[in-house]
């Protein structure tokens, strides 16, 4: 683990050029999983404000920014120019795409992937557990795909494996229990889709 001061004495602890880290960062937080590998690359340009935590075993592009008391597991592989604000949590075993962007209070949970310039808003929770509790011990993690533009709004719940297709809107409060076509806009609980997204929406 490495304070906020720039200086690296973790080996497997990669830092790109230009970095602006704060007071109070930990960089290489170990995880008591076993994992591959405990190197931690983060790229060129990173942000990173105080509180933020980077577990060891972590790949991030370019240009990452984070807000105040952020924490970022390990096996994740991220794209450049990630935005993901105060007090949200990227779990485990996650593949985010390039100009995503993860408003306050969110959590990510193990397994989900975030293609290329999706949303999501604040309070969005995500969930990758079909049976918790002790009675299916070894049913599998399974994080739900949210493809390529999609849009998340505030205070929303994604059920675990569903996939929001690309550019499809998804209401603030609503519940995501089944998969959203593409160009979409759904609400409610359990959310619906109530027209295409190019009737609501004027796209360039």
């Amino acid at each position: 683990m490495v304070a906020a001061n720039g200086s690296l004495p973790n080996e497997n602890i990669i830092l790109g050029a230009n970095p602006q880290v704060e007071q109070y960062v930990i960089l290489g937080e170990l995880t008591g999983r076993k994992i591959a590998s405990l190197q931690l690359i983060i790229g060129d340009n990173a942000i990173i404000r105080s509180g933020t935590v980077i577990y060891l075993g972590t790949r991030i592009g370019n240009d990452l920014r984070t807000g105040h008391n952020v924490v970022i597991r390990e096996e994740n592989i991220i794209g450049d120019n990630l935005q993901i604000w105060s007090n949200s949590v990227i779990d485990y075993g996650c593949r985010i795409g390039n100009r995503v962007k993860i408003h306050c209070n969110c959590y990510v949970a193990q397994f989900t992937i975030i293609e290329d310039d999706a949303f999501l808003a604040p309070g969005v929770i995500i969930a990758n557990d079909m049976f918790p509790g002790p009675m299916y011990p070894d049913a599998p993690l399974l994080g739900p795909t949210i493809k390529r533009g999609a849009q998340i709004g505030c205070n929303c719940t994604l059920r675990p494996g569903v996939t929001i297709g690309e550019y499809s809107l998804i209401g603030a409060g609503s519940v995501v229990t089944r998969d959203i076509p593409p160009h979409s806009l759904a609400y409610g609980n359990p959310a619906r889709v109530a027209k295409k997204t190019p009737e609501v929406i004027k796209r360039e």
